[in-house]
């Protein structure tokens, strides 16, 4: 069965564009003509629709202004669906970065921020949250523009999002405090839960504004300052929304937004002296490459949320069409573009081969196209070196001799899109069950026994996330202590709550970002001790 699926597909792929006198001459033109229509192409070869929002901020944001970048220099952002230039913002460097070091510097060790009370910290906090709620669709629509992502899941999910962990945070300002603490001796001890300065903050492109407030909150319900780099190809919400937080009230200083490339001004922030505190998300050799650089400067404390390649583990007594509605949401959102993405499906051999054929049709009922479009759910990928990217994997996974069910390459001629992909005989030696595509390629893996899946399940690099179909509790209790990863859900995934901590074991990072947990990277505890004379008790 698996050959001639193989078979089946290769045909496919060898006549793109075949005649259905050529596909007749073959016997295969009801099969293979069916297979392909299943893709809906007519959102991409349409005329794009044409954005509600206008792109009004394209400067550096400093010290509570829109300001050029010292050299005057701009770089090109781009529409993912047709590859198409949209604005030219502001390219930050080395010497933006020192700009809006020494401004935030200022803010913290002279401004109001740090020492303003943390009540009012939180007003101005839930301010911007009510302003950003007020310009929800702006917002959306310029997320999807410069993202390609659908937009109504910029403006059902990603932005609500925002304004909900504004509230979170908002909430926690006024609720941190230190400790007293008993000790040997006649003192009295006592410890201090201190803002830990100027934050540097570097955010990627697969979800802008949703991870610039992941960044954001927690470091200004602290009291800190901010000096952001957002990602080249996606800059355009983070000055958008920074303008709406200064609008709120948020002194001028605390909240930096320098547009700009990862080798240029990430590693000046990285790097810098005057920077206390860093946080990055990206790529582990980004990642890994931002850590050299903080610890070689002034050993600031680091935060890495990292990549993944995060097993999603289907059970023999689960309802087969739920977990292909489940597996194929935790691979395909958002263009696969996610680092905790379930990019290694792991089916029990009983529940196999129903899973893959449904695995398949499902893919191919993806509405891909447009993504203002109603009703598309898949939009295009970040960029050209994504969507190369993507297209080498599925090569790869081609030539491993994985079965491509569906799917396996772009999607029309113009922009970044790409087909919904299926392999299924996929081993764990291949690449594409190795590495982190970032893209819509689902894995289709075999295991037959409980100790075997969890054995090939945690070897790997990374440890983001996990997903768990059962409907047994002893199976999910085992999983959840068995799985090496930082989030594991158990049937469901990618529930996203402001409360909900998140952060990878191994490769997949340091640190987590999200809940209480995230408010410990940027805070500093001292201990003050004094002696008491006289005590009535200790």
């Amino acid at each position: 069965m698996a050959a001639a699926r193989r078979i089946s597909t290769l045909l496919s792929r060898s006549f793109p564009s075949a005649s259905p006198s050529l596909l007749r001459s073959l016997g295969r033109e009801s099969s293979w003509a069916r297979g392909i229509s299943r893709f809906s192409t007519a959102a991409v070869v349409e005329e794009p629709i044409i954005p509600p929002v206008q792109i009004s901020y394209t400067k550096n944001l400093i010290n509570g202004q829109f300001v050029d970048a010292a050299s005057g220099k701009t770089f090109p952002v781009y529409d993912p669906r047709t590859a198409e230039v949209i604005a030219h913002v502001a390219e930050g460097d080395a010497e933006d970065i020192d700009h809006a070091v020494a401004t935030a510097r200022k803010a913290f060790d002279e401004g109001p921020w740090p020492k303003m009370t943390p009540y009012e910290r939180s007003r101005i906090m839930l301010r911007a949250a009510d302003l950003i709620e007020k310009n929800m669709e702006e917002i959306a629509a310029l997320e999807t523009w410069n993202n390609g992502k659908p937009y109504v899941q910029s403006l059902k999910s990603e932005v609500p999002m925002v304004v909900r962990l504004l509230h979170y945070y908002a909430g926690w300002a006024d609720k941190i405090h230190g400790l007293t603490v008993p000790g040997d001796g006649n003192y009295h001890i006592q410890t201090l839960h201190e803002p830990i300065g100027v934050a540097g903050q570097i955010v990627p492109w697969n979800f802008p504004v949703l991870l610039f407030t992941w960044k954001v909150a927690p470091a200004l319900a602290c009291g800190n300052t901010i000096v952001l780099k957002s990602a080249e190809q996606t800059p355009l919400t983070a000055l958008y929304v920074a303008k709406l937080f200064h609008e709120a009230g948020l002194p001028p200083g605390v909240l930096n937004v320098v547009s700009g490339y990862g080798p240029t001004a990430g590693a000046a922030l990285a790097s810098h002296m005057d920077v206390d505190k860093l946080s990055f998300t990206g790529h582990c050799d980004t990642g890994k490459i931002v850590q050299e650089l903080a610890a070689k400067s002034n050993l600031k404390p680091v935060t890495l949320e990292l990549g993944g390649k995060s097993p999603f583990i289907i059970f023999d007594d689960a309802d087969v069409d739920q977990a292909v509605e489940l597996a194929h949401f935790a691979l395909f959102y958002n263009q696969g573009q996610c680092c905790c993405a379930g990019s290694r499906t792991y089916v029990h051999e009983r529940v196999y081969d129903e899973f893959v054929e449904k695995a398949k049709a499902r893919a191919m009922r993806r509405i891909v196209g447009d993504p203002f479009k109603n009703g598309v759910e898949q939009g295009p990928q970040i960029d050209p070196e994504q969507f190369q990217k993507v297209l080498r994997y599925i090569r790869s996974g081609i030539e491993s001799n994985a079965t491509l069910e569906c799917g396996g390459d772009r999607l029309g001629d113009r922009g970044y899109f790409v087909q919904p992909t299926v392999f299924s005989d996929v081993k764990d030696d291949m690449l594409i069950a190795q590495d982190e595509i970032f893209g819509p390629v689902q894995s289709i893996l075999k295991f037959k026994e409980t100790d075997d899946v969890i054995r090939r399940a945690n070897k790997t690099r990374f440890g983001l996330a996990a997903g768990v179909f059962t409907k047994s509790a002893d199976t999910a209790n085992t999983m959840m202590r068995a799985l090496r990863a930082g989030t594991v859900w158990i049937n469901c995934y990618d529930v996203f709550d402001a409360a909900i901590p998140f952060g990878g074991y191994k490769l997949s990072g340091i640190g987590r970002e999200k809940g209480i947990y995230s408010l410990d990277a940027y805070l500093q505890v001292k201990a003050v001790v004094q002696p008491v004379k006289n005590p009535a008790w200790l």
